[in-house]
């Protein structure tokens, strides 16, 4: 059983003024879960990838992380957590269909970000001590050498290659969050779990395995590479990563996404009573 497409936004629009109207504590405590599970799939990309390009190739070292890497939206999505690329969409598409205001919508962003940032962060800690060294030393595992080299690799081209760099992790950020919330509609045209496992889990394969960008997921796979010695320090990780992918995120969610959709669906929703 699915929901039409026009019931999809419509649903998309309960669940963001839904979201709208959650407390601070509340947001935070969501957040915070999101920002881990999000960092649980990059933890589980980074191990199951590391040193495949040498035995299997590059390809499929990025299918098999793009593999395992959905299950920290599968997990959010199922559970009710707070994720800001998700509430890009979600939450303005209640204030296209006049469920919420703009103002909610910033509120939210807000303490959403900062929830997922410190989700995110205290998993990065407990891999650095944990599986990516040895015994929580200075001595890295496989794992934790794989973890520095996708931090470099997620920073240090973009300031080699100056405003084209930018432009590159802000584009790769558009791309990605066009696919999460592909995924979140995807999740809410099913009725049944199974549907919105596989709704979840093509779209995020797709945008792992094709190398875009995840504010997010960054927040997990920056400061961990960091926390183990990676050659990156934390302004280069916000300045060159973090806030053009940001700003890419909220552009591929709210604009490619949010409003195309409402717009595609707005006669046909003018014609559905309001929940």
């Amino acid at each position: 059983m699915a929901n039409k497409p026009v019931e999809i936004v419509q649903l998309a629009g309960d669940a963001g003024k839904y979201k709208a109207n959650l407390t601070p504590g509340n947001y935070l405590v969501r957040s915070f879960m999101a920002g881990l599970f999000i960092a649980v799939g990059g933890a589980l990309a980074t191990v199951c990838g590391t040193g495949l390009e040498n035995s299997m190739g590059v390809g499929f070292k990025s299918m098999i992380a793009g593999a395992v890497f959905p299950v920290g939206l599968i997990a959010i999505v199922l559970t009710g957590m707070s994720l800001f690329t998700g509430d890009t969409m979600l939450i303005p598409m209640a204030v296209f269909q006049n469920k919420t205001t703009w103002g909610k919508v910033i509120n939210a962003w807000f303490w959403v970000y900062i929830g997922n940032f410190v989700g995110s962060l205290f998993w990065a800690y407990l891999m650095s001590v944990g599986p990516l060294s040895k015994g929580g030393g200075a001595e890295l595992t496989a794992f934790g050498q794989n973890a520095v080299a996708i931090a470099q690799a997620k920073t240090l081209p973009y300031i080699a290659n100056g405003g084209a760099g930018l432009w590159s992790a802000f584009m790769k950020g558009i791309a990605c969050n066009l696919l999460v919330n592909l995924a979140i509609l995807l999740a809410l045209s099913s009725k049944n779990m199974i549907g919105k496992f596989f709704g979840i889990w093509f779209p995020i394969m797709a945008f792992v395995a094709s190398g875009f960008e995840h504010s997010v997921a960054n927040m997990y796979f920056i400061p961990t590479g960091i926390m183990l010695g990676a050659n990156v320090t934390w302004g280069q990780f916000i300045g060159w990563n973090l806030i053009p992918v940001t700003l890419g995120n909220i552009v591929g969610g709210f604009v490619f996404i949010g409003a195309v959709y409402y717009i595609s669906f707005k006669k046909e929703l003018s014609s559905i009573s309001p929940t």
